[in-house]
């Protein structure tokens, strides 16, 4: 989108991001529930999986408290098998 004095960015609510994510699964054809958040836990399970510190995660997270991002931030299945050899 372009700005001039006639057009002002604006913010996107998180229905409306929502609401395009929706859309966008439909025309791909992606029968699995896609919500914000589900991309913002990946992330996070990716970064983990990838060998990035907890305290870079919470960062870009923006998470205050490490306890939080450690919600997010699992790991998963093969990873955590992998971990425990």
């Amino acid at each position: 989108m372009f700005v001039t004095e006639t057009n002002p960015i604006r913010r996107l609510t998180i229905p409306t991001i929502r609401w395009s994510l929706k859309k966008l699964a439909q025309r791909g054809k992606i029968s699995a529930n896609v919500y914000p958040h589900r991309f913002r836990r990946t992330y996070a399970c990716q970064l983990l999986d990838n060998g990035a510190p907890l305290e870079f995660i919470q960062g870009m997270l923006g998470h205050e408290k490490a306890s939080t991002t450690q919600i997010y931030a699992q790991l998963r299945g093969e990873r955590r098998r992998e971990l425990y050899r």
